[in-house]
Parts: C-alpha cells; structure tokens; sequence
C-alpha cells in the first residue's frame, strides 16, 4: 500500500509506528484506569448507576488523547531511532549520505498529521466533551441521572420525607424492610413500615413517584397527645401507595461558563472584543494561547526525540528516554501554570506562554544541531557521563557483597606468612 514511498522511509515508519501506538495505548490506559477508579468511587457514593461510569470515561477520551499524542509521537520516534543508533543501522545510513534531516521525513509527516487531528480535538471536541463530563457530573449529584437510595440508611426527600430500605433485590424492583416517617404541613407525622414494596413512575406527573407499600403498619400521630387530646392511631393495611414528590433539580449551566468550554470560533469573538468583561477576555486569551503553544510544540518533538535518542558510542543508556519524558511533562506543566496566571491577567499571556516555549525551541534546537552537525556530539554528553559514572558505583557497591554462607575463596598469590620461615 506504500510502494510509492522511498524502502528507507518505509523502514523509519513502521519503526515509528509500533512504538507511537504502544505508548498511545499504554498512556490511555493508565489515565482512564486512575480516572475510572476515582469514578466507580464517587458513582457508589452518590447512589447513582454503574453505567454512568462509562459515560464519564468516554467524554474524557478527547482529553487524554490531546495528553497523549504528543507524548506518542515524541517516544514512538525517539525508539525508532534509538533502535537505529543501538544496532549501527544509523551509522550505515550516515555513511551512505543520508542526513538527520533526510531521515526526519516521514516522522515529519506522522507529525503534520497528528498535529492535524490535535487541532481537532484540542480546539473543537475536547471543550464540548468537557462540558458534557460537567453535566454529568452536575445530574450526578443532583439525582437527574436515577441516583439510587442507600440500603440500610436514612434518605431525607423532599425535606419532609425520611426513608430507610434494609434490603435491595432484583436491581431495586423489590425493596424489603421499609420504614419511613412523613410529616405534612399540619404538623400530623405518620410513620410507616411495611414488609416489601417497590417504586412506581407515574403518567399524570413526573416529578412525583409512587411507593407501593405491601403488609406493613401506619401510626398517625396528630401531634396533640401531650395535651391530652387523641392518641396516635394504628393502622394495619396488606397495601398502600404512598406518594413521593421528586426534588426540583435546577438545569445545568449553558455551556461555555467555564473558559476551557469555549470552542475556537467563541474564543476568538470573545478574545478580541471590546464588549466581553476583562475577566473573561483574559481568560479567553490565556486558553487560546495555552492550546495554541501546545499545539505549536509538536512540530519540535521529532527533533529533540532524535537528539535523545543517540546514546554514546558503545553505550546502551537509556537516559535519553527518562529526559524526554520529564522534560515534556515539566513544560506541559509550565504551561498550565502560565494560564492560570494569564487568566487572572497578572502576566501577559505572550510573557506567561510563549516565553517558555521559546526557550525549550532553542534548547531543543541546539540538542539537534549538537547531534547533527557536531562530530561525536552528544546532547546530554554531560548527564551521560554522570549517570555511567553512578551507574559504576553502584555496580560495584553491589558486586562486593557476596551471599552469606559462601566464603570468599584464598588468595592463591598471596603468600603463607604462617609457613614463611
């Protein structure tokens, strides 16, 4: 299927492929596994469905993606040529007058298209499947999305409803032990328990739900006894439907409220218009320029994934890999805190964002030109002497601590100073 394209840059492409969508699985799957245990554990404590939990996950899937692209591309081309460097097959390829920079075509072009569907997601889909993770979460709590009473405790509804169920079966369809105690506006409390019982929606109105009640007891108290009036009457019935009016819940917010909401057509009228409030203005600013020097930097990563990738001659380190990942994470971070000090308008967001990326292009450039056009140039050549170093160290603060029970054999050139005589 791509015959047309030059055997070398084939070889580089599946080389970088493999790698890329390894650590672009690897790195969804951890996030989502953190997220998701998070989830389950909120899910469980408002009371509300399993599936919700799966519907959560997926609205941060355009999150993790923007995460882990970027990431992908940078370890997915720092392997291939670490593979390359590791078994002399680059040296070869030097050899034969292939340059870095001829060698750099097609990660140039997985590049071009990862940046392609970054600027998708990162300016389009991600704010309008955050927001839907938002209203998720909103309806969660409120109870919009069927939160389910808790077996064995006591729910309040409505402010004059208290409710306690001891056993749950047939996913809530049965409900056995019920107690609950409802009081009206007159002050007439009436406390009711039954054997079994079981929610039912009703047609006429919505908002209110009926609860079947089976074989129980009803105690009306009018609340008058103390004064020597009527006492608490008893009633036994075989079934009892007992009305429940819902809790209002309010709508959820329109989207947007939240800066990071906006998609890139709002941030841009919202930005650059003398009618938006400062506040908003400079928050609009900020997560532009915060997605935008994102995006920008993917164009480097090809570049300081070669430049860490070389490990000195006869030399098999791996510290190249440890760097490019902090230093990616470090500026990410960076990053984030520069928009949040750009939003609360302390710093101009060109100072807060592009500042930084400036610097790590030039030190990503120069890692590059030392590794292209230096002789024997190493990128890291100082971090890779120190770590070889304290690689040695260690390798031999280890190797001089020998198992208990085997004594260390005699020195057979050393002489016997008992017998010399």
């Amino acid at each position: 299927m791509l015959n047309f394209l030059p055997s070398i840059d084939r070889y580089i492409l599946r080389l970088t492929l493999v790698p890329m969508l390894g650590v672009f699985a690897l790195a969804a799957s951890l996030l989502t596994l953190d997220k998701m245990l998070r989830l389950f554990d909120f899910v469980a404590v408002e009371g509300g469905p399993v599936a919700v939990v799966f519907k959560m996950l997926g609205a941060l899937i355009p999150e993790y993606a923007s995460l882990a692209i970027p990431l992908g591309l940078l370890l997915g081309v720092l392997l291939a040529f670490r593979k390359l460097a590791t078994t002399s097959e680059l040296d070869t390829l030097r050899a034969v007058g292939l340059s870095y920079n001829r060698l750099l075509r097609m990660p140039y072009i997985i590049t071009l298209l990862l940046v392609a569907v970054n600027v998708a997601l990162v300016f389009y889909v991600q704010p309008v499947s955050r927001y839907y993770y938002e209203q998720m979460e909103y309806e969660l709590r409120s109870g919009a999305l069927g939160a389910s009473i808790k077996v064995g405790e006591f729910t309040t509804l409505a402010d004059r409803m208290a409710l306690r169920i001891e056993e749950s079966e047939d996913d809530g369809r049965r409900l056995i032990g019920i107690f609950a105690r409802v009081a009206n506006a007159r002050g007439q409390v009436l406390s009711i328990s039954a054997r079994e019982g079981a929610f039912l929606a009703t047609r006429d109105n919505p908002d209110t739900i009926i609860l079947r009640l089976t074989e129980g007891t009803i105690i009306q108290d009018t609340g008058m006894e103390e004064d020597g009036g009527e006492t608490p009457r008893v009633l036994s019935f075989s079934r009892h439907d007992l009305p429940i009016d819902l809790p209002a819940i309010e709508q959820f917010r329109a989207r947007g409220d939240a800066t990071r909401e906006y998609i890139l057509p709002e941030l841009l009228s919202i930005g650059w218009s003398g009618d938006s409030a400062p506040n908003e203005r400079n928050a609009s600013v900020a997560s532009f320029n915060f997605r935008l020097v994102e995006i920008v930097m993917m164009f480097l990563m090809p570049l300081l994934a070669v430049a860490l990738a070389i490990p000195p001659k006869r030399s098999t380190s791996a510290l190249g890999v440890f760097v490019s990942i902090v230093m990616v994470v470090a500026y990410h971070k960076i990053n984030q805190y520069g928009e949040d000090v750009a939003a609360l308008g302390r710093l101009d967001p060109i100072l807060a964002l592009w500042v930084p990326f400036v610097i790590f292009a030039v030190l990503i450039l120069w890692m590059y030109y030392r590794v292209a056009y230096v002789p024997g140039g190493q990128a890291i050549g100082v971090l890779e002497t120190g770590f070889a170093k304290l690689s040695k160290q260690v390798a031999r603060l280890f190797g001089r601590r020998r198992p208990r029970g085997n004594p260390a054999p005699p020195d057979l050139a050393a002489p016997n100073l008992s017998t010399a005589e």
